[in-house]
């Protein structure tokens, strides 16, 4: 009977399992006109007196179909649920106007009612919660496609009627619900009917993202904690959610804030955070500690002041082995650090500032936390609390030295938010009060200067009564500044400071000094307070500088971090060049120099083309945007300024990185206008004073590189390169004319920017007769004892290789003309010679030596030119081959494609006149000119060089010239790698001279040049190659660094096999120079990609640094600890370790066995037998010591 309903009974079978629940009425067999017309009966019933559920059909009925609601359609659906939910309502209003009436029978009657319909709600709340989608599994985060693909076979939203369900429940608890449930039992059985299937709501993502209804389930819990006492199983409910249900932490968070204010009732907050704050989390237990975390964090920002009261017991996370909940604690940290400085200042000041501190403490510490994702935190929170108002001044430089020791921190995601700390840092720095937000270091300390001077000037003579008394002293500054913790530094009294300049009181030292004696009292006070000010300045200036010296630090680390392997960190540390050059920070130059090498950054992903195109945008920022007030015409002249100062001091390096960064601009389009290239024409070829020869040269290196993207620019401004750059000031300024060499090159298009497309790839070459040449001819034959003339020569003839037709004809002059002229001049000085008289003895020696001085700069130029010459000659030979190749190769396309045009006309030239010749005929034609005729051709112009420039170096007595006999080395070298008979018969003679010259430049060309032999005639070079791996050990560090690229290039490329020799370049792994170190370091990790290079080469290189006795046992160690990294296989691990243990009995020295028992130490392969044979080894060793 339902008036025997027990709610207790009914709710436990129902929670045990729906399906259990006792009904006289099956409807699982049912038909949906079946299932209708209950539907439609109960309605009828119901819709006439609520009361009616009390009748057993009806109440049955109802069962029956909640049980069966499933199988429903979705518009039966709807209706049973609009039915429970109209029928509470009128029962609710009902029991409103009955409720306040004594009639107990009547209390219970509704109380029944209550009851039945309250169970019926939560039945058909979860059923259709369950018929619209399958409640979140815990943790699920990310896609909803799933629940999406459950919900597409029924039309029902069940939202709004549970929006209406809600609206209905909130009314019910409105009511006086004590005098129907006056035991608490009962009372929180009846209320857990609408709280439970609000959870169950709550565990749907999808359910939660509608505000509306999660508005009505906050206020219906709310309701009932507050006025039923719910409390303890709304915080166990929250706890329980927050552990299995990633997405409610921040709803929770929400819930317990308009709890806390809308309901004043901020108790259940502090109990759920301190319930969590006891809780215990593994370290492998990620999703706990998260959603645990983010709700606390949540929290701290929705409810500042009742975390704080529970953050004695919440720091006890911080002990915790999750890092996660290490995170959150942290992140609270920073959110009452923010919280409490927004506050007005009143009594509780002093307490907030001891918790401030507290807080700061904290985050201080976890700077070195076991954990990367921890320390990232923190960086992540003080980067925030920098935006604050409250500066904080003096945590503010701790913070910047922790920040720059963070820079090393070995994960690259510490490394990266510690960036974006010391740039936030930066940014936001308190030092702009008096002079702008400058932060110069050279300005900073002539201000300091200047304080101390006028603070000397003010301070009181020795003895002085009064004066010396009042003045304030070092202490009371200190306290002063204390006190003002929370605001910046000057904020003590800063307006003052000010509004007087640190000119003033030394205007007024005169004033003083002459007033009479009985007039000081009030100059006395006056200077006090000048004084207290100056002090206070001084300690403006002097954190300032402290500030500055962290910056200049990390700037230099930061610098290192553009070399990253991680692409984010590299364009983190760009940003902040780009903000340290923003406030004049000196050692931005560098940094926004170096920045340049990573134009060059590879990825196929877009990770490396982000760092590309990041660099463009920076430079764009920084030289290619002039700011918004110039006109046109200044703004050009801006751009055109400041592309002109990025050649000023660059390296070879640097300017290779320029030149590909503005070609890669230039090609875009969008970044450099053809205004701004005509400015740079106007500053090259306008001859004033006013236009220095760095700018001049500056502005033909930009023009080459933009020509390198577009020849355009070079072609038609021709007429004044040849005017300027190889004109007069061309030949005043050598340096000019190189640049201009180098510009002139841009016309013919580089083969590289235009692969893929031969046809484009070459333009017509211009005739010998041509202004150019006669121009580069007067370059190359212009006499000079500067150096610099060897790279304009050098640049000359590459031009002239690179442009002309017929190359060979105007260099083979040049040659004649210069042997001419050096000649005629020796000859001419010896028949002087022979006329001296022993009177003038004394001037004769002077002129003497000038002239020979002059005799040999000509000799080393033309030796320079014949080398020079040689190599070019080679290369014009290549590319003749393959412009042939390439002419033939589309020929043969062209007769394919229209095999009917028999004798077509074909382009008439010279290498046409072959008729009939293969390719194979023509390689080998070209080959015997290179081997046979260049050197040793009857008719050949350098075949007469040869034997003179072997008899130079061979007679370096009587040669003594320095600059001759590095010229003679470098052309004997490029000779040699003309023809492997000449390379032959001279290669002992350049391996003597590798061996015993005392320049280092050449010994690096003739490493150089061996390298490239190397590469020519492999034969001859292979069994020599002990000389190439001696220079590792050059006394000179450049030697060593251009020995080291060229066997790196070399190896790497299989030119040269190894045999034993890895261990000079695993030395170098320990050089003192930090270049030589990186580049072997480079070359062992690119070595290591090659078929288990490293492992099949690491024993010679063990025994031989193990018996190598300079190389101590603290660098050993090191070395092959660096070596070891790249044996991963656990095969080789093993061998290797069995190699090494068999040396063990072998050892004739304890360091011996030291060096043995540290590699093993290193292997992860370690059996028994190997760990027993190192302890006998080391009793054995102990005993022989």
């Amino acid at each position: 009977m339902a008036d025997q309903f027990d709610l207790r009974a009914e709710l436990t079978a129902y929670l045990d399992d729906p399906a259990s629940v006792a009904t006289q009425l099956d409807l699982s067999s049912a038909s949906q006109k079946e299932c209708d017309r209950y539907i439609n009966t109960t309605i009828d019933t119901l819709s006439t007196s609520p009361e009616a559920i009390k009748n057993d059909e009806i109440f049955d009925a109802l069962k029956a179909l909640l049980k069966n609601f499933a199988a429903l359609t979705p518009t039966q659906m709807s209706k049973i649920m609009d039915l429970i939910v109209s029928s509470l309502q009128s029962e609710t209003q009902i029991l409103a106007s009955d409720i306040e009436q004594p009639d107990p029978d009547l209390l219970v009657l509704h109380r029944q009612i209550c009851e039945m319909y309250a169970f019926l709600l939560q039945w058909v709340v979860i059923a259709a919660d369950g018929a619209q989608a399958p409640r979140a599994a815990p943790a699920r985060r990310g896609k909803t496609a799933k629940p999406k693909a459950a919900i597409e076979p029924t039309t029902w939203d069940s939202t709004s009627q549970v929006q209406a369900a809600l609206d209905v429940v909130c009314r019910l608890l409105g009511l006086k619900l004590g005098r129907i449930w006056p035991t608490t039992s009962e009372r929180d059985l009846f209320i857990g009917l609408f709280a439970r299937p609000i959870w169950l709501l709550a565990e749907s993502e999808q359910r939660m993202k509608v505000v509306a209804l999660r508005m009505r389930m906050y206020k219906v819990l709310c309701i009932s904690i507050k006025h039923y006492g719910q409390a303890f199983a709304a915080q166990t409910s929250i706890v329980q959610a927050l552990q299995y249900f990633e997405h409610l932490s921040e709803h929770m968070a929400e819930f317990l804030q308009i709890l806390a204010e809308q309901y004043d009732y901020p108790q259940l907050v502090e109990e759920v955070v301190r319930e969590l704050s006891s809780k215990e989390f593994a370290a492998a237990d990620t999703k706990g500690p998260k959603s645990v975390a983010t709700f606390v964090v949540k929290l701290s920002e929705l409810l500042p002041r009742s975390v704080l009261k529970q953050m004695t017991s919440l720091a006890r996370q911080l002990d915790s082995e999750a890092y996660a909940a290490r995170n959150g604690v942290i992140e609270v940290c920073g959110n009452l650090i923010a919280y409490m400085s927004q506050q007005e200042q009143s009594d509780q000041a002093e307490n907030h500032k001891t918790q401030i501190n507290g807080f700061f403490d904290v985050l201080e510490e976890r700077f070195l936390d076991i954990n990367p994702y921890c320390r990232s935190k923190v960086c992540q929170v003080y980067t925030r609390l920098c935006d604050l108002e409250t500066k904080f001044p003096k945590r503010r430089q701790i913070v910047a030295d922790l920040a720059v020791r963070s820079l090393e921190d070995k994960s690259s995601n510490v490394r990266r938010n510690a960036i974006k700390l010391l740039t936030k840092l930066l940014s936001t720095h308190p030092f702009g009060l008096m002079h702008g937000g400058q932060l110069t270091q050279k300005e900073w300390v002539a201000r300091l200067e200047q304080v101390n001077a006028e603070l000397t000037a003010l301070e009181p003579p020795v003895g002085t009564p009064g004066l010396a008394e009042k003045a304030p002293s070092t202490e009371d500054v200190e306290d002063i500044l204390d006190d003002a913790t929370e605001a910046s530094i000057m904020d003590v009294d800063m307006d003052d400071v000010g509004e007087e300049t640190p000119s003033t009181p030394r205007k007024e030292a005169p004033a003083r000094d002459e007033e009479a004696t009985p007039k000081a009292q009030q100059p006395k006070e006056v200077d006090q307070e000048s004084l207290m000010r100056l002090q206070l300045t001084k300690r403006y200036y002097t954190e300032a500088l402290r500030f500055l010296e962290s910056l200049h630090e990390g700037s230099k680390v930061v610098a290192q971090l553009l070399a990253s392997k991680n692409k984010s960190e590299i364009i983190e540390a760009m940003d902040f060049f780009v903000v340290a050059d923003a406030y004049k920070l000196e050692t931005s130059k560098l940094g926004i120099r170096k920045m340049l090498h990573l134009i060059w950054t590879k990825g196929n992903s877009d990770e490396g083309k982000g760092v590309q195109s990041h660099l463009i945008e920076c430079y764009r920022g920084l030289f290619f945007e002039a700011p918004d007030h110039l006109s046109p015409n200044d703004a050009a002249n801006f751009v055109a300024r400041n592309m002109m100062s990025l050649t000023y001091g660059a390296t070879l390096a640097e300017l290779t990185s320029l030149e590909q960064l503005l070609s890669t601009m230039m090609k875009e389009g969008d970044y450099i206008s053809e205004h701004v290239v005509q400015k740079l024409w106007q500053v090259y070829g306008v001859q004033r004073k006013e236009i220095s020869k760095s700018q001049r040269r500056g502005a033909i290196i930009v023009l080459g590189m933009l020509g390198l993207a577009n020849p355009e620019v070079i072609v038609n401004e021709l007429e004044t390169l040849l005017r300027v750059g190889l004109g007069l000031l061309g030949r005043t300024d050598l340096a000019l004319a190189k640049y201009s060499c180098i510009a002139l090159q841009r016309i013919q298009p580089n083969r590289k920017a235009t692969h893929g497309q031969p046809d484009r790839a070459t333009v017509a070459k211009l005739p010998n007769d041509h202004t150019v040449f006669s121009r580069l001819y007067s370059i190359v034959m212009m006499s000079s004892r500067s150096k610099e003339w060897f790279g304009v020569a050098e640049q000359a003839i590459n031009t002239i290789y690179l442009l002309a037709e017929h190359p060979d004809i105007i260099c083979g002059e040049a040659i004649r003309q210069k042997t001419r002229a050096v000649f005629q001049r020796t000859a001419q000085y010896h028949a002087e010679d022979a006329m001296e008289v022993e009177d003038e003895e004394q001037e004769t020696v002077a002129d003497t030596e000038a002239s020979q001085d002059q005799s040999s700069t000509g000799l080393a130029q033309l030796l320079f030119i014949v080398g020079h010459v040689a190599i070019k000659q080679i290369v014009h030979i290549e590319a003749t081959e393959m412009e042939f190749k390439r002419r033939k190769a589309n020929a043969a396309k062209k007769s394919a494609a229209s095999p009917s045009k028999k004798g077509a006309p074909v382009e008439a030239d010279e290498l046409e006149a072959i008729g009939g010749t293969s390719e194979d005929d023509f390689t080998d034609a070209m080959a015997q000119i290179r081997e046979h005729e260049l050197l040793y051709g009857d008719k050949s112009l350098l075949a007469r060089f040869g034997p003179v420039i072997a008899d130079i170096c061979q007679n370096n007595l009587v040669y003594k010239d320095k600059a001759l006999q590095s010229a003679a080395a470098l052309a004997l070298a490029k000779l040699m790698c003309v023809s492997s008979e000449f390379c032959e018969r001279h290669l002992p003679l350049l391996l003597t001279i590798l061996e015993r010259s005392h320049d280092p430049i050449t010994r690096s060309n003739v490493v150089i040049a061996l390298g490239d032999m190397t590469v020519c005639f492999n034969h001859l070079i292979d069994e020599n190659t002990d000389f190439l791996y001696r220079r590792l050990n050059d006394r000179d560090p450049s030697v060593t660094k251009t020995c080291l690229m060229t066997l790196t290039f070399l190896i790497l490329a299989g030119q040269i096999k190894v045999r034993g020799q890895l261990a000079g370049m695993a030395k170098c792994l320990e050089n003192a120079d930090k270049r030589i170190a990186d580049l072997a370091k480079m070359f062992f990790t690119e070595l290591a990609t090659k078929d288990n290079a490293i492992y099949n080469g690491f024993t010679d290189i063990f025994s031989v640094l193990s018996a190598d006795q300079e190389v101590s046992e603290d660098t050993f160690r090191r070395i092959i600890k660096f070596l070891m990294t790249f044996i991963e296989k656990e095969k080789h691990a093993k061998q290797l370790a069995d190699k090494l243990v068999s040396r063990l009995p072998h050892c004739d020295s304890e360091r011996a066995w030291n060096d043995v028992a540290y590699a093993l130490s290193l292997l992860p392969h370690k059996n028994e037998d190997i760990q027993r044979t190192i302890a006998e080894g080391y009793k054995f060793a102990g005993v022989e010591a």
